[in-house]
């Protein structure tokens, strides 16, 4: 009678809780939170991670270094500083932490002594700094930075007249890459690596040249050399697709390239005992996409050898393990991304799923990791539930544990669309095709509900079952979203993605409309209540989607790809498409750049269509989406045209222009639901 009365006790309790849930609104938005880059100490007691917020006056992301024990315990902020803190690392003795972090004058490198909680400034540099590394004896640092080059100049102005308000210097440049989508003009300069004491003095720039020196940085053992991916080939702009193995001498400047081999050549680490670097490889066959290997040399470049050639998905963040017997890995399988380690005979032991959880509006892959000394892991989680929480994984136990919470303040008072993974057959080929529905809170089986296609970028990428909070706001405005991962995914092999080798779109389109008919036959779609959307690529998609039938009552392209021929040639990326996508340039090859463009269908385009684009968008810029609106508009199409203000590709990155983007789709779907 007793337990009886207590869990109508429980009950009691459990209602008002339960009736004080809310559907995920847009200015829930700005309470999430999320784990991004976390660093286990040597001795793996504990973790240091870039704890993520918004800002809803200052409409940003930023993110403050947080501390806390790997048993969960001693949750504490690393500083009382209220400014931007990243890229902790740990000394190699765990006695202090290097970190970035802004001032007043721009980024530089803080030390923060674990012993006594003090921290300081231990830089003054003009550019900031990345690739932040500890020497093996504690003593010294390695960063990348920027230098500065003089800029062309062509002509000789006459000096302009005291106070005189004359217009702004031209912008003049010789070089390839000159732009960058979210960045805008590239100064022109280079990245150079340099090494500074650990207690602070003065930076000494180790690598020269014009050439960029970046990315991950690994000392040797006695602190002689360090380890670094670049170009320096003389043809380096035009052979952006290649990239070597080099070491420079920490003490004399010495520039030795390692490999030699035709594609990217990155990301060394070196073993614990010196003798050998493992790093990420693959020959480049000029094609969409190929799976990136992990290779392992003697530390003079000889002996170089293919580790994880049974693996057929591609490997990133490699970490030794402590004895020098394998090494650590992430990769992406079936919408999930998964840690592993890796023998030096090849065999792969998954260790945790669900790594991830850092992008918050739509559901891709990310994420990262760390590996102690005895083995503990500690890595970004997600699932559909919650964006990315820290979680353990210690040596020689199989689950791990979500050891922080940062939304349960939020989340548990909200009700979430139900994320349910189908698989379904290609009618083209009859491959396996992988997608996710995401239900509205509450959903009613018996009742009717319109149908929303969400086709991820790239296309070479992946969507999965991770958090999303623009799948959640379309599944509580009553839609089921259904987003599918078609060929040119990754995560499913290397001749799955390059299925759209000179061939995009292709049947990537059937498999996104086969989609559509499998949830139509199963009862959860309905002819007459179908909408597309999508951006970037899946702008392209949903754009060739309206052009190859009228079967959706409405669609909001998003900062698509409507003429491949302009795009080619006006995108901030515009000279990596030609031959890795199609052949030749588009001079050469017009036709088949035009038979791929989107454009090409709008003469079939019966569908009432939102056009939307970022006003500074450089990846597909705005001349793109308006070719699209001003073909409709000509054909009397029902059609608008939203231009977002100081939006770059990344419409996301400011969260405002992520619920801008949401509503705005939203308004034009509401039109046509019946």
């Amino acid at each position: 009678m007793l337990r009886f009365l207590f869990l109508l006790f429980l009950l009691f309790l459990w209602q008002p809780i339960k009736a004080q849930k809310k559907n995920f609104s847009y200015t829930d938005i700005f309470d999430l939170q999320y784990v991004s880059d976390p660093q286990i100490s040597p001795d793996g007691n504990w973790v240091v991670y870039r704890r993520m917020a918004f800002d809803i006056m200052k409409d940003k992301v930023s993110g403050n270094l947080w501390m806390i024990k790997t048993d969960g315990s001693k949750h504490q902020k690393l500083t009382s500083r209220e400014v931007s803190e990243s890229n902790p690392r740990w000394s190699p003795q765990g006695d202090r932490l290097a970190f970035v972090s802004s001032t007043d004058e721009g980024s530089e490198i803080y030390i923060h002594w674990i012993a006594s909680g003090k921290i300081a400034k231990v830089t003054q540099l003009p550019f900031s700094p990345s690739a932040l590394t500890w020497s093996p004896n504690g003593q010294q640092l390695a960063f990348s930075m920027n230098v500065e080059k003089e800029p062309p100049v062509l002509a000789k102005m006459p000096k302009k007249p005291k106070d005189a308000k004359w217009a702004e210097k031209p912008r003049i440049t010789d070089r390839l890459y000159h732009e960058a989508d979210g960045r805008g003009y590239i100064d022109p300069g280079f990245n150079h690596i340099f090494v500074i004491p650990a207690d602070g003095g003065a930076p000494r720039q180790l690598t020269s040249g014009d050439f960029h020196h970046r990315g991950t940085l690994s000392w040797s053992k006695d602190g002689q050399h360090i380890y670094f991916s670049g170009n320096r080939n003389e043809d380096w702009e035009y052979d952006f697709r290649n990239s070597e193995i080099y070491s420079v001498g920490v003490y004399d400047g010495q520039i030795k390239a390692l490999t030699d081999r035709d594609g990217p050549d990155n990301h060394p680490v070196v073993s614990p005992d010196g003798t050998r670097i493992a790093y990420i490889s693959v020959a480049d066959k000029r094609q969409a996409y190929q799976v990136h290997k992990v290779h392992i040399m003697n530390k003079d470049g000889s002996d170089q050898k293919e580790v994880s050639q049974d693996l057929d998905r591609t490997v990133s963040d490699l970490v030794w393990d402590s004895k020098g017997n394998g090494l650590y890995f992430s990769y992406d399988d079936n919408g999930n991304t998964k840690i592993a380690h890796l023998n030096l005979n090849g065999k792969v032991t998954k260790l945790a799923d669900n790594m991830g959880g850092i992008s918050i509006g739509r559901p891709y892959a990310g994420g990262s990791f760390s590996v102690s000394e005895n083995g503990t892991v500690a890595y970004t989680q997600t699932r559909p539930e919650y964006p990315s929480e820290l979680a353990i994984l210690k040596s020689k136990v199989k689950n791990p544990a979500k050891i922080t919470s940062l939304n349960n303040a939020l989340l548990d008072f909200r009700n979430l669309g139900k994320v349910e993974e189908i698989w379904y057959t290609s009618s083209f080929d009859q491959r396996d095709i992988q997608g996710w529905v995401v239900y509205p809170p509450n959903y009613d089986a018996s009742k009717k509900y319109p149908f929303l296609v969400e086709n991820h970028g790239g296309p070479i990428l992946n969507y999965g079952d991770r958090f999303s909070a623009e799948m959640q706001l379309y599944a509580a405005a009553g839609y089921i979203v259904f987003y599918p991962n078609p060929r040119g995914s990754t995560g499913y092999g290397e001749e799955f993605a390059n299925l759209l080798y000179r061939n995009y779109p292709g049947e990537d389109y059937n498999d996104v409309m086969d989609g559509v008919d499998y949830c139509i036959q199963k009862g959860i779609a309905h002819e007459d209540q179908l909408f597309v959307t999508g951006g970037s690529a899946g702008g392209i998609m949903s754009a060739w989607m309206i052009g190859k039938n009228n079967r959706f009552e409405a669609a909001v392209v998003a900062k698509p790809v409507m003429n491949w021929i302009s795009k080619t040639l006006v995108a901030d990326n515009y000279f990596r498409y030609a031959n890795s996508r199609y052949p030749g340039q588009p001079w050469e090859s017009f036709e088949t750049y035009w038979k791929f463009s989107p454009i090409s269908l709008v003469g079939n385009v019966e569908t009432p269509t939102m056009v939307l684009v970022g006003m500074d968008d450089l990846r597909t810029p705005p001349s793109e989406a308006k070719q699209l609106y001003h073909a409709l508009k000509l054909r009397k199409i029902p059609t608008v045209l939203v231009e977002i203000p100081n939006a770059s590709h990344g419409i996301a990155n400011r969260p405002s222009n992520l619920i801008t983007k949401i509503a705005h789709t939203l308004a034009w779907f509401q039109k046509y639901r019946k």
